[in-house]
């Protein structure tokens, strides 16, 4: 392996003082409800409305405020992501097993009753968040989805936010942001009650309230910067790859990015584009300090240590421009989303295509994918049998609980089996 430029990853970390400052927000947000959630939206983001849910005429107008060439976009993004989720949601089948005469085992999956979604503005607004977090719960059958969204400061909602949301399937539409948004969503306050699961992507604060108020509910996963993987062979267009790697760069100062050439040529080749590329990118000012501070290029000698770099980085999204796709497709074990070949590009899938753009991130992709239908649903199991089993099993249990000295467990099994073993089969 050679390194044509290093840079660094940065990774979801905890940060003592925005914990601490996090922490002491909570506990006043818990302490004071409603009157800290306004009180910290007027001073943040220069909004304290009457109320911060809206109503279905406010939510109307905004929808009105909507390009119809906007509307049915988002119609078409929507359609990709539900007509996703419900397939998904017909691979997730009940289960019945008799694992012994006379013992059937099962599971089922069962909806969570309420799912907070968060859908983040800041430097971008990205509505294209809505659908990632409420289609999925929506088609798992989830009954309340609570959506919550910062102001544009000083200055109301953003009509897009405000239209995909709804569109969505958003049960209730809050115009709040941060840290009190996750409060007023997991906590419950006024007419809200407590969610079971916290989803969606935010700031660096958004992210330390979720890892705080983990065990008050659910979430769906932690995040850090967005990263991106490119694997490159001499086959690629090294154009395509420094466009796919500026436009990750273009999120954050702290995004990643990492390239993995099969050639020095190429890698060469690659670096002179993005440089040519950032000259004249309209975002290059976020772009060009993520790209020199944490963009990597390296030239991999083997298929094999392309696929072992790619995933110890574990990136959040990876992008295959490669002769043999299938080669890698079967290998790679650590990425959130993989993007197959040039016609492909991670933006399809932030906004368009159907698959989900939450996404692990800071290496957590050797663990856990993204968010999908089934992050809304519990797998539950559950057991019957007949009193002749209940005979058979009770017995070696209360053998086994008796060597454990856990008596009283013993006591469970052996009244079964003495109140089953007179009777006929």
């Amino acid at each position: 392996m050679r390194i044509i430029k290093e840079g660094g990853h940065r990774l979801f970390e905890t940060d003592p003082e925005t914990a601490r400052y996090v922490g002491e927000m909570l506990a006043q947000l818990r302490r004071r409800g409603l009157d800290a959630v306004r009180e910290f939206s007027a001073k943040f983001d220069d909004w304290s409305p009457v109320a911060f849910e809206l109503s279905e005429k406010q939510i109307n107008g905004a929808i009105a405020q909507c390009p119809d060439e906007l509307i049915r976009d988002t119609e078409f993004c929507q359609g990709n992501v539900r007509r996703f989720a419900e397939a998904q949601m017909k691979t997730l089948l009940p289960l019945e097993v008799e694992s012994r005469p006379g013992v059937w085992l099962g599971h089922k999956h069962i909806p969570v009753r309420s799912v907070g979604s968060y859908v983040p503005g800041g430097r971008y607004p990205m509505f294209g968040s809505a659908q990632m977090s409420i289609i999925p719960a929506k088609v798992a059958g989830v009954e309340t989805v609570v959506g919550c969204t910062p102001p544009v400061k000083g200055a109301g909602y953003y009509p897009a936010t405000i239209n995909a949301m709804k569109r969505a399937g958003a049960d209730r539409i809050f115009v709040v942001g941060g840290v009190p948004a996750m409060a007023l969503m997991a906590f419950g306050m006024g007419e809200v009650q407590p969610v079971d699961i916290l989803c969606g992507a935010g700031n660096k604060f958004v992210a330390e309230a979720k890892r705080q108020l983990f065990g008050q509910c659910g979430i769906d996963l932690l995040a850090g910067p967005t990263e991106i993987a490119i694997i490159a062979d001499d086959t690629a267009d090294p154009s395509l790859v420094a466009c796919d790697l500026l436009g990750q760069a273009e999120h954050d100062p702290n995004s990643g990015q990492l390239c993995v050439c099969r050639s020095e040529r190429f890698a060469r080749e690659t670096l002179r584009e993005i440089e040519r590329q950032l000259a004249v990118l309209p975002t290059r000012d976020i772009a060009q300090v993520s790209w020199a501070s944490h963009g990597k290029l390296y030239v991999a000698d083997s298929a094999d240590e392309a696929i072992q770099l790619s995933d110890d980085y574990a990136p959040e999204h990876l992008e295959l421009h490669v002769r043999d796709a299938d080669y890698y497709f079967q290998r790679l074990r650590n990425y959130g989303s993989l993007f197959i070949g040039e016609e492909t590009t991670v933006a399809y899938g932030d906004k368009s295509i159907g698959t989900n753009h939450i996404l692990p991130t800071s290496r957590s992709a050797r663990y856990t994918g993204g968010v999908w239908v089934g992050k809304f649903l519990k797998t539950v199991t559950y057991q019957r049998m007949t009193p002749a089993a209940s005979v058979e099993v009770g017995a070696v249990t209360a053998r086994q609980c008796d060597v454990e000295r856990m008596h009283a467990h013993a006591i469970t099994a052996r009244v079964r089996v003495e109140r089953y073993a007179s009777q006929p089969p």
